[in-house]
């Protein structure tokens, strides 16, 4: 055999591994329970460090991620893995790494949540989002979450004593950040998300009815 069959047949096998993870709904969800993982750590590293409202935001990405497979009751009923890999990352570093780059990891992953709750209304919804309604909603969904941050935290330093919140001006310049990233995950999703859920929830289908 020669080298260039080797390599046809290699690339072959790669593109039939990404074909199955990203268009079998029992692939995604396998990845997708592997991504989840991370919450898990995230929120444990949280409850070790005691931080407080860390382990609030945790806490409510996971019950935005395991919303769908708790209403179907069937753990193959899982938002994309990609979709998942995107949100979750910005909420890995910032309780990995913390200070600056845990700072804007914050703003991300404010916007990764409404993303994510963007793509559940769209996909297991009758909800159906047109492009520009699609942009719009997520950024005010991620503007709506950064307000209930900030009130958070307010209670939380006001109970606890705690300094998450600093001035005023500094707030201001944070709903900017986390506006700016809104809009950017708003297109990310009418770029890409509304095209690929028709064929993830097509092979979810497939598979929950075997």
């Amino acid at each position: 055999m020669s080298d260039q069959d080797r390599e046809r047949i290699f690339d072959g096998s790669v593109h039939d591994v990404l074909e199955r993870l990203f268009r079998s709904g029992r692939m995604n969800a396998i990845v997708a329970w592997l991504l989840i993982s991370v919450l898990l750590m995230v929120f444990v590293e949280s409850l070790l460090d005691s931080d407080l409202q860390w382990i609030v935001f945790v806490a409510v990405a996971g019950v935005i991620v395991l919303l769908p497979p708790g209403v179907y009751r069937d753990w193959r009923v899982m938002l994309p893995w990609e979709l998942l890999l995107l949100a979750l990352l910005p909420i890995l570093v910032r309780g990995l790494f913390g200070g600056t780059v845990g700072i804007f990891a914050s703003y991300l992953a404010l916007a990764a949540l409404a993303l994510l709750v963007t793509v559940e209304l769209h996909m297991f919804t009758a909800l159906k989002l047109t492009h520009w309604f699609a942009i719009v909603l997520v950024v005010l969904t991620t503007m709506a979450w950064a307000a209930a941050w900030g009130i958070l935290r307010w209670h939380l330093d006001r109970l606890f004593e705690t300094t998450y919140l600093s001035t005023n001006e500094v707030l201001m310049v944070e709903f900017l950040w986390v506006t700016l990233a809104g809009l950017t995950a708003g297109v990310l999703f009418d770029v890409y998300f509304s095209r690929r859920d028709r064929q993830l929830w097509q092979a979810i289908q497939q598979v929950v009815r075997r």
